[in-house]
């Protein structure tokens, strides 16, 4: 799977058999350093498909273009903006949309990672951002989702917030390749943001994340040297220190003098 990018086919022959890594990127930078350290998957947004380099930083991994709710209503919307990002590079598209929806884009051979449980876009159906199944009322209603997913023809969902035993045994009742955010290791997939993975933001961290580094830290460690070096440059500037000879070109005395007796023909102003 790390020479190529790998099919539906190849991703679905992996089921059950080891643990899929997904990351969210948010720029060619993420993406690239996502394929370079073998990560399997990757959900992107729309503006980062549509850059003309994706793929040449980016060749090996996964890609799932987000087809964001709300940025799209019609039939029509989603199989054109599907379309459209299967030819810039994507290999599937997230789709949060109805079943209707999710049918249509599987009858024209897209393949499609629907969503259950914690679904952002709906979490006032569900109480807010949080955990999802903790009933078995609930639980229920994430395997019927997920039923319907497959159903549909989705070939994957991301399964998000969800007991761990309920995503596992769910997992394994469902030909879905099944994507955890937040629901345990007995899934198909892992599936974590870039932001998160880096530490890159102040916000909220969700409970499920881990932190792997402190960009935010690095950053800002950054901005005070780059306030640093300004401030450094313009004292140079204020002082004379700035141009020194040794940033400067230098021109032979005898076409200077030249220069000069030329020059002193022309009035001055």
């Amino acid at each position: 799977m790390k020479s190529a990018q790998a099919t539906v086919a190849d991703l679905l022959a992996l089921k059950g058999k080891r643990q899929l890594s997904k990351l969210r990127v948010e720029s060619l930078d993420e993406a690239e350093a996502a394929s370079l350290a073998g990560i399997d998957m990757l959900s992107v947004p729309p503006e980062i498909i549509e850059q003309p380099r994706f793929r040449a930083v980016c060749p090996t991994p996964f890609a799932v273009a987000g087809l964001e709710p709300g940025l799209y209503v019609t039939e029509e919307d989603y199989l054109r903006a599907a379309f459209r990002f299967l030819k810039l590079g994507a290999n599937a598209v997230y789709c949060g949309a109805s079943l209707a929806i999710v049918r249509r884009l599987r009858d024209e051979g897209i393949p499609v990672v629907g969503h259950v449980g914690l679904i952002p876009s709906r979490r006032t159906w569900t109480g807010g951002f949080r955990a999802v199944g903790k009933s078995c009322e609930q639980a229920l209603e994430v395997w019927r989702q997920t039923k319907a997913l497959e159903e549909a023809g989705a070939f994957a969902a991301e399964i998000e917030v969800v007991p761990p035993d309920v995503a596992e045994a769910i997992s394994r009742r469902t030909r879905l390749l099944m994507i955890s955010m937040g629901a345990g290791g007995k899934c198909d997939a892992q599936y974590l943001f870039a932001m998160d993975v880096l530490g890159s933001h102040d916000g909220h961290y969700p409970r499920h994340s881990k932190v792997y580094r402190d960009f935010l830290g690095e950053n800002r460690r950054l901005q005070q040297e780059r306030v640093s070096a300004f401030r450094e440059y313009a004292h140079d500037v204020g002082s004379g220190a700035f141009p020194a000879e040794k940033h400067l070109v230098a021109m032979n005395s005898g076409e200077f003098s030249r220069f000069m007796e030329e020059l002193g023909k022309i009035p001055e102003i």
